[in-house]
Formats: C-alpha cells, sequence, structure tokens
C-alpha cells in the first residue's frame, strides 16, 4: 500500500509525501519549496528517492534542486518538458508506468492547464496526483492549452473509478466552492460538500482529498453537460466543450 502525507507549503499549496510501505521507497510530489518538505522527512526518519512533478511551473517544480542535492533523489516529469523542469533524471511520457517500490503510477496527459502537464494515477492506492489541472471543485487556468482540450482532459477523468481521492495542487476549494454554486444553486451534493469545507477551513483542515464520484457530483467544471447548468448559463444548445469554456471564464473574472 501506498502511504501519503499531505505538506502545505506556501500560501495555498499542497506537496504530498508518498512512501510504498513494502520497499519503503519515498517520493515527493510537487515541491514548491524543500523547505517544509525537509521538515517532514526528518520528522520521519524517512529518506528521498523521488521528486514528482505534474507539471512545470515554479510552484510545483521549486523545489527540486534542493531536495536532489540534499537527498541524491532523482527527479520524474513529462519528457516534452525536459527544458523546463529543473534536474530531470527521468523522462517519462503519456501512458507509460512509474514505480515507487511496488506501487504503480500510469501517466496520464492532463493538456489543459500547460500543454506538458501529467498526472500520477496510482490505481491500486486509489489515488490521482492531478497537480493543478483538477482542483476540488474547481480546475486550473487555461495559460497553454486551449478550453477544448483542457475539457477533454477532464472529462477523460470519467474513465477513472469515483473511489479514487483527487489529491490536488493547491487550498482553493473554499472559493471554488462560492463560485460552483453561482453556477449550480440547486445542486444539494454541492451544498453539502459546500458545508462540509466551511468546517474544514474553519477548523485549519485540508479540504483534499475529496473522491472523483464527490466532484463529478459537485464540480462545475465536470459538469459542462448538465442540464440544470446548462439552463443557468442559458445555453442549451452549446457543446459541452463551448459550455466549459464560458464556465472558465466567469471563474477568471469571478
Amino acid at each position: 500500500m501506498l502511504d501519503i502525507r499531505t505538506i502545505p507549503l506556501l500560501e495555498d499549496n499542497y506537496a504530498y509525501l508518498l512512501r510504498d510501505q513494502k520497499s519503503q521507497q519515498t517520493a515527493v510530489v510537487d515541491p514548491s519549496v524543500a523547505e517544509g518538505v525537509i521538515e517532514v522527512l526528518e520528522t520521519l526518519g524517512w529518506d528521498l528517492n523521488f521528486v514528482l512533478n505534474t507539471h512545470h511551473h515554479y510552484d510545483h517544480v521549486g523545489g527540486n534542486m534542493e531536495l536532489k542535492s540534499r537527498y541524491g533523489c532523482r527527479v520524474v516529469g513529462f519528457a516534452g518538458d525536459a527544458k523546463r523542469i529543473p534536474g530531470l533524471d527521468f523522462a517519462v511520457e503519456v501512458g507509460q508506468e512509474f514505480r515507487l517500490g511496488d506501487s504503480v503510477a500510469k501517466i496520464l496527459g492532463a493538456v489543459g492547464h500547460t500543454l506538458g502537464h501529467i498526472l500520477y494515477w496510482f490505481p491500486e492506492a486509489e489515488a490521482l496526483f492531478s497537480g493543478d489541472t483538477l482542483f476540488s471543485l474547481g480546475c486550473g487556468r487555461l495559460f497553454e492549452g486551449n478550453a477544448e482540450e483542457m475539457w477533454g482532459t477532464l472529462n477523460a477523468l470519467r474513465n477513472l473509478p469515483g473511489t479514487t481521492r483527487l489529491y490536488c495542487g493547491h487550498e482553493y476549494t473554499a472559493d471554488n466552492a462560492t463560485f460552483a454554486r453561482v453556477i449550480d444553486p440547486d445542486n444539494q451534493k454541492l451544498r453539502a460538500r459546500s458545508e462540509e469545507v466551511r468546517r474544514l477551513r474553519h477548523d485549519s483542515l485540508p479540504t483534499v482529498p475529496s473522491t472523483l464520484q464527490s466532484e463529478w457530483d459537485c464540480n462545475p467544471f465536470l459538469r459542462a453537460n448538465n442540464p440544470d447548468i446548462r439552463k443557468q448559463l442559458q445555453m442549451l444548445d452549446n457543446t459541452d466543450a463551448q459550455v466549459f469554456a464560458e464556465i472558465r471564464k466567469r471563474k477568471d473574472t469571478f
């Protein structure tokens, strides 16, 4: 099994420390800075074998080189972003697998937020590390890809089990919930999730992981094909990608 520890970094980033329990190999996903990661590793008495990057943005790769220098760990990232990921050792392609001891991650393509974004999906651990592609109740801005590409990326996640836990790159859920309720005001499951988020943040607790089933039920960016949302936006005859684009546009200026 895969032991997963959440590490808050900077103002609202999350890195995730993983350990394969059989081999005791470890990895950290998207370390924006090294300091908080080192503190957790030292407290646990763990070494660090790998850094797993979902994409090249500084707040996901900023700790790569310091961690590599301190632990001799190896950096894993998308081959197409080799020039933009500091210290890259293992360049992976979409469709390949990455092994952390006996724990196997499938590399999923995620064009949209950036052109070189990837996701790490550990099927047996029911864990998806989504970086800035999918957030709880939200999704990433379209910095390099377009709306049709991002909708394709998000819609493809329906091929994964709903029990999959979503580990995203930022604590944006409270703000996302406020926006989501404007787009999908009559969604009772969203209302319940919003209340859960309010309680968690009141107690200074993370709102992640959520599950993909919860996101399918509540996240408007995954629900561009939902009749209630289409009616709310007065877009009953538009394509799913067009509805998604309108939701993303409104969130950008919310």
